[in-house]
């Protein structure tokens, strides 16, 4: 009975606990690091000497396995605008030509718009000086590869990192590879032209998720950890109301249907940031280990917000099927700009991925009647 009430009392401990709990344990791997000191002793780390010009990729990390990558530590300078959106982040497993993990540099770190946001949760956190962390497990059997793709129009003078990762003489079986995908929808596609406050449009229907924003879709066996989210406004009053569905193992058919974009968020009452609160329009933030709102820009036309995720708690397992969906506003009505990032564990290859927007495209802009117009820098 105590044996059993002790493992009750893990699984409710925070992150940061979780890890206090395990740490006596003495462990069965070497620790390693790939890096960006400088190999000739001096003080010139990040490649210095070799920029990394308009158009290149270049891969930062190959080592062998097995192993783990737990950490991962990214800062560097660039005075191009949206550089965060401009460079490329992949990842490759085991010699699998195509990436895993293929995103914007900043989205992956959760900084969709392309601005700097100080916050803090369990698998992603920024801070001060703009400095991007990950602590996602990402194993591999064979072999892991990381390239940065520099997609801007000026050289990348510096570019710091340090990986950390664990090398173990054998993997277990049942352990999944990480995956990270970005996708964007700029503006979302409107059920309505009429743009109407939320409680003008309740009594629309969309039971079964027609045309709902994709944050992912997968096939294979595996289970979903999580999502960031930002969001920039084509238009005014609250921007959520939006259902997240998941459908798992039946394409035809939500498993899980939530009752709004705030409420899936882990928030409610639109995080004070709008004129439907009843508590008052206070534009707070929170950043907390599983879910937050670091950004809260209120409800007027051009505001911006930032949301995540994370389902570390109880990760939503699936067979052969997955697809990870929300509605943007009630029943898809609002047409406001989207940039995203899913992360999951698969085995297997992962076959619906999207292609990467180009650059041009992932640059936030506000859109109206009349065609885009560019947003702040």
């Amino acid at each position: 009975m105590a044996l059993n009430l002790n493992f009750l009392l893990l699984l409710a401990l925070p992150l940061a606990a979780d890890e206090l709990s395990s740490l006596p344990l003495l462990k069965d791997y070497t620790s390693q690091r790939i890096s960006s000191y400088n190999r000739a002793g001096n003080n010139l780390d990040g490649d210095q000497e070799h920029p990394i010009e308009p158009g290149e990729t270049r891969t930062i990390g190959e080592v062998q396995g097995p192993g783990i990558i737990k950490h991962m530590w990214i800062a560097f300078p660039s005075p191009e605008p949206y550089h965060l959106k401009r460079y490329v982040l992949r990842m490759y497993w085991d010699g699998d030509p195509l990436p895993a993990v293929e995103t914007p540099l900043g989205d992956f770190f959760g900084l969709g718009l392309g601005e700097y946001i100080v916050y803090e949760s369990g698998p992603l956190s920024v801070g001060s000086q703009k400095a991007m962390n990950c602590f996602f497990p990402m194993p591999f059997r064979k072999s892991a590869r990381i390239t940065i793709t520099n997609e801007g129009e000026q050289p990348l003078r510096a570019f710091y990192y340090n990986i950390d990762w664990e090398k173990y003489r054998r993997l277990p079986d049942n352990m999944a590879y990480f995956y990270a995908e970005y996708r964007q929808a700029a503006p979302n596609k409107p059920a309505t032209n009429d743009w109407k406050l939320n409680r003008d449009v309740n009594k629309m229907e969309n039971p079964g998720g027609e045309n709902n924003y994709v944050f992912v879709e997968a096939e294979g066996r595996g289970h979903f950890a999580g999502v960031t989210l930002s969001v920039l406004q084509n238009q005014g009053d609250w921007w959520g109301e939006g259902d997240e569905m998941i459908f798992v193992d039946d394409p035809d058919k939500p498993r899980i249907t939530g009752t709004g974009s705030e409420d899936y968020f882990l928030g409610a009452w639109c995080y004070g940031g709008c004129a439907l609160s009843p508590f008052g329009t206070t534009h707070p933030t929170f950043s907390f280990q599983r879910y937050g709102n670091p950004v809260n820009g209120g409800d007027m036309r051009g505001s911006r917000w930032m949301l995540y995720r994370f389902h570390t708690d109880s990760p939503v397992a699936f067979e052969k099927y997955l697809k990870m969906t929300i509605e943007h506003g009630h029943a898809n009505h609002r047409a406001d700009n989207f940039y995203s990032v899913a992360y999951w564990y698969q085995v297997g290859p992962h076959k619906k991925r999207q292609p990467l927007p180009p650059v041009s495209e992932r640059i936030p802009r506000m859109f109206n009647t009349e065609g885009p117009t560019v947003g702040r820098p």
